[in-house]
């Protein structure tokens, strides 16, 4: 799979975009401190995003004594958003230029 594909495999998943949201406000989290943020799943299935974040390499692990930190990477979101995302930019201006048309005659 290539690096693209796993980027836009792992953020399909809403509970690992909630991970890299929290990442991107905290900058560094343990897991434990992330399975913490996630009460009704277990830091078994929190573990699993983290493998699947790294493996995408939207997530970087560093280990301090028995913890391990997590940070985002966004290098690779950059290719998601200019191989996909950006086609659409097209569409949605024009969706913002008809609701203005829309609120500037009403």
């Amino acid at each position: 799979m290539s690096k693209d594909r796993d980027a836009f495999a792992a953020i399909a998943d809403p509970t690992r975009r909630r991970v890299l949201e929290l990442l991107r406000d905290e900058r560094s989290l343990t897991a434990g401190e992330l399975a913490e943020r996630f009460p009704t799943i277990s830091r078994v299935a929190v573990s699993k995003h983290l493998r699947v974040l790294r493996e995408a390499r939207l997530v970087r692990s560093r280990k301090s004594g028995r913890e391990r930190h997590y940070t985002l990477d966004p290098r690779p979101l950059a290719s998601v958003y200019r191989e996909w995302l950006e086609r659409f930019a097209p569409v949605m201006e024009l969706s913002l230029a008809e609701l203005k048309r829309r609120v500037e005659r009403d």
